[in-house]
């Protein structure tokens, strides 16, 4: 097992220890080795209490959803705020256009002057930002490089 996962057999042995002790799985000496199996029933038992209707929205709740996006932040800007690279990753350049988004106010219009000016505080690039948010959907326009607007909805996903 140590071997397939890339582990130390301690290391495996430990886990394996601890799942024992938790009664996910069970474990019978054999010579010099411990034999272990895995307990379907108590799985399927901790599963059903996990993803019940009663459990589940608490479990959800303790996620924080926006960690990522303040790792990325953190990764690609500097203590200004700036932004110091556009990341390859479309993932990441998400996060960090929901950072730069945040300046816009909802029912507000501003002018491509405006937006550019707003958009120069994170970086130099005004044109990527502003295309990218406006790709998105996120940043709404006016045909012609007319108003700008910031979309509806509130935590674009």
């Amino acid at each position: 097992m140590a071997e397939m996962l890339g582990l130390r057999p301690s290391t495996v042995s430990h886990h394996l220890q601890y799942l024992s002790h938790v009664g996910l799985v069970s474990a019978r000496a054999e010579g010099y080795y411990n034999i272990y199996q895995l307990e379907n029933a108590a799985l399927e038992k901790m599963a059903r209490q996990l993803l019940s209707r009663e459990t589940l929205p608490g479990v959800a709740a303790d996620i924080d959803m926006d960690a990522y996006d303040r790792k990325v932040i953190a990764n690609f800007t500097g203590p200004d705020g700036r932004i110091k690279a556009f990341p390859a990753q479309r993932k990441k350049f998400e996060a960090i256009l929901r950072y730069v988004l945040r300046v816009f106010e909802p029912g507000v219009r501003y002018s491509e002057k405006q937006v550019n000016q707003m958009l120069g505080q994170f970086n130099e690039d005004t044109a990527t930002l502003r295309r990218e948010l406006v790709s998105y959907g996120w940043l709404k326009r006016q045909g012609g490089g007319g108003d700008y607007w910031r979309a509806e909805e509130e935590n674009p996903r």
